[in-house]
């Protein structure tokens, strides 16, 4: 006899997910702009720390603190 297992829910919902990797693409671009020489440029003096404060310090928060979306009712 096979033994069903049920489908645990997930912590997270698809919202959070969403928002999730967001989170992390924005991070993970606010360290490629901080790489690209001249170190004295824009891109890497100015935008990537704002995008790197934006990911960690906003959007992983959102991401945890929202609620999952409701299944089933």
């Amino acid at each position: 006899m096979a033994v069903r297992r049920k489908r645990q829910a997930s912590l997270l919902g698809r919202r959070n997910k969403r928002v999730l990797w967001i989170a992390l693409s924005t991070i993970a671009l606010g360290y490629i702009l901080l790489s690209i020489p001249p170190a004295e440029g824009f891109l890497s003096l100015t935008l990537a720390p704002i995008l790197l404060v934006a990911g960690y310090c906003v959007l992983v928060p959102l991401a945890i603190l929202l609620r999952p979306d409701k299944v089933g009712g």
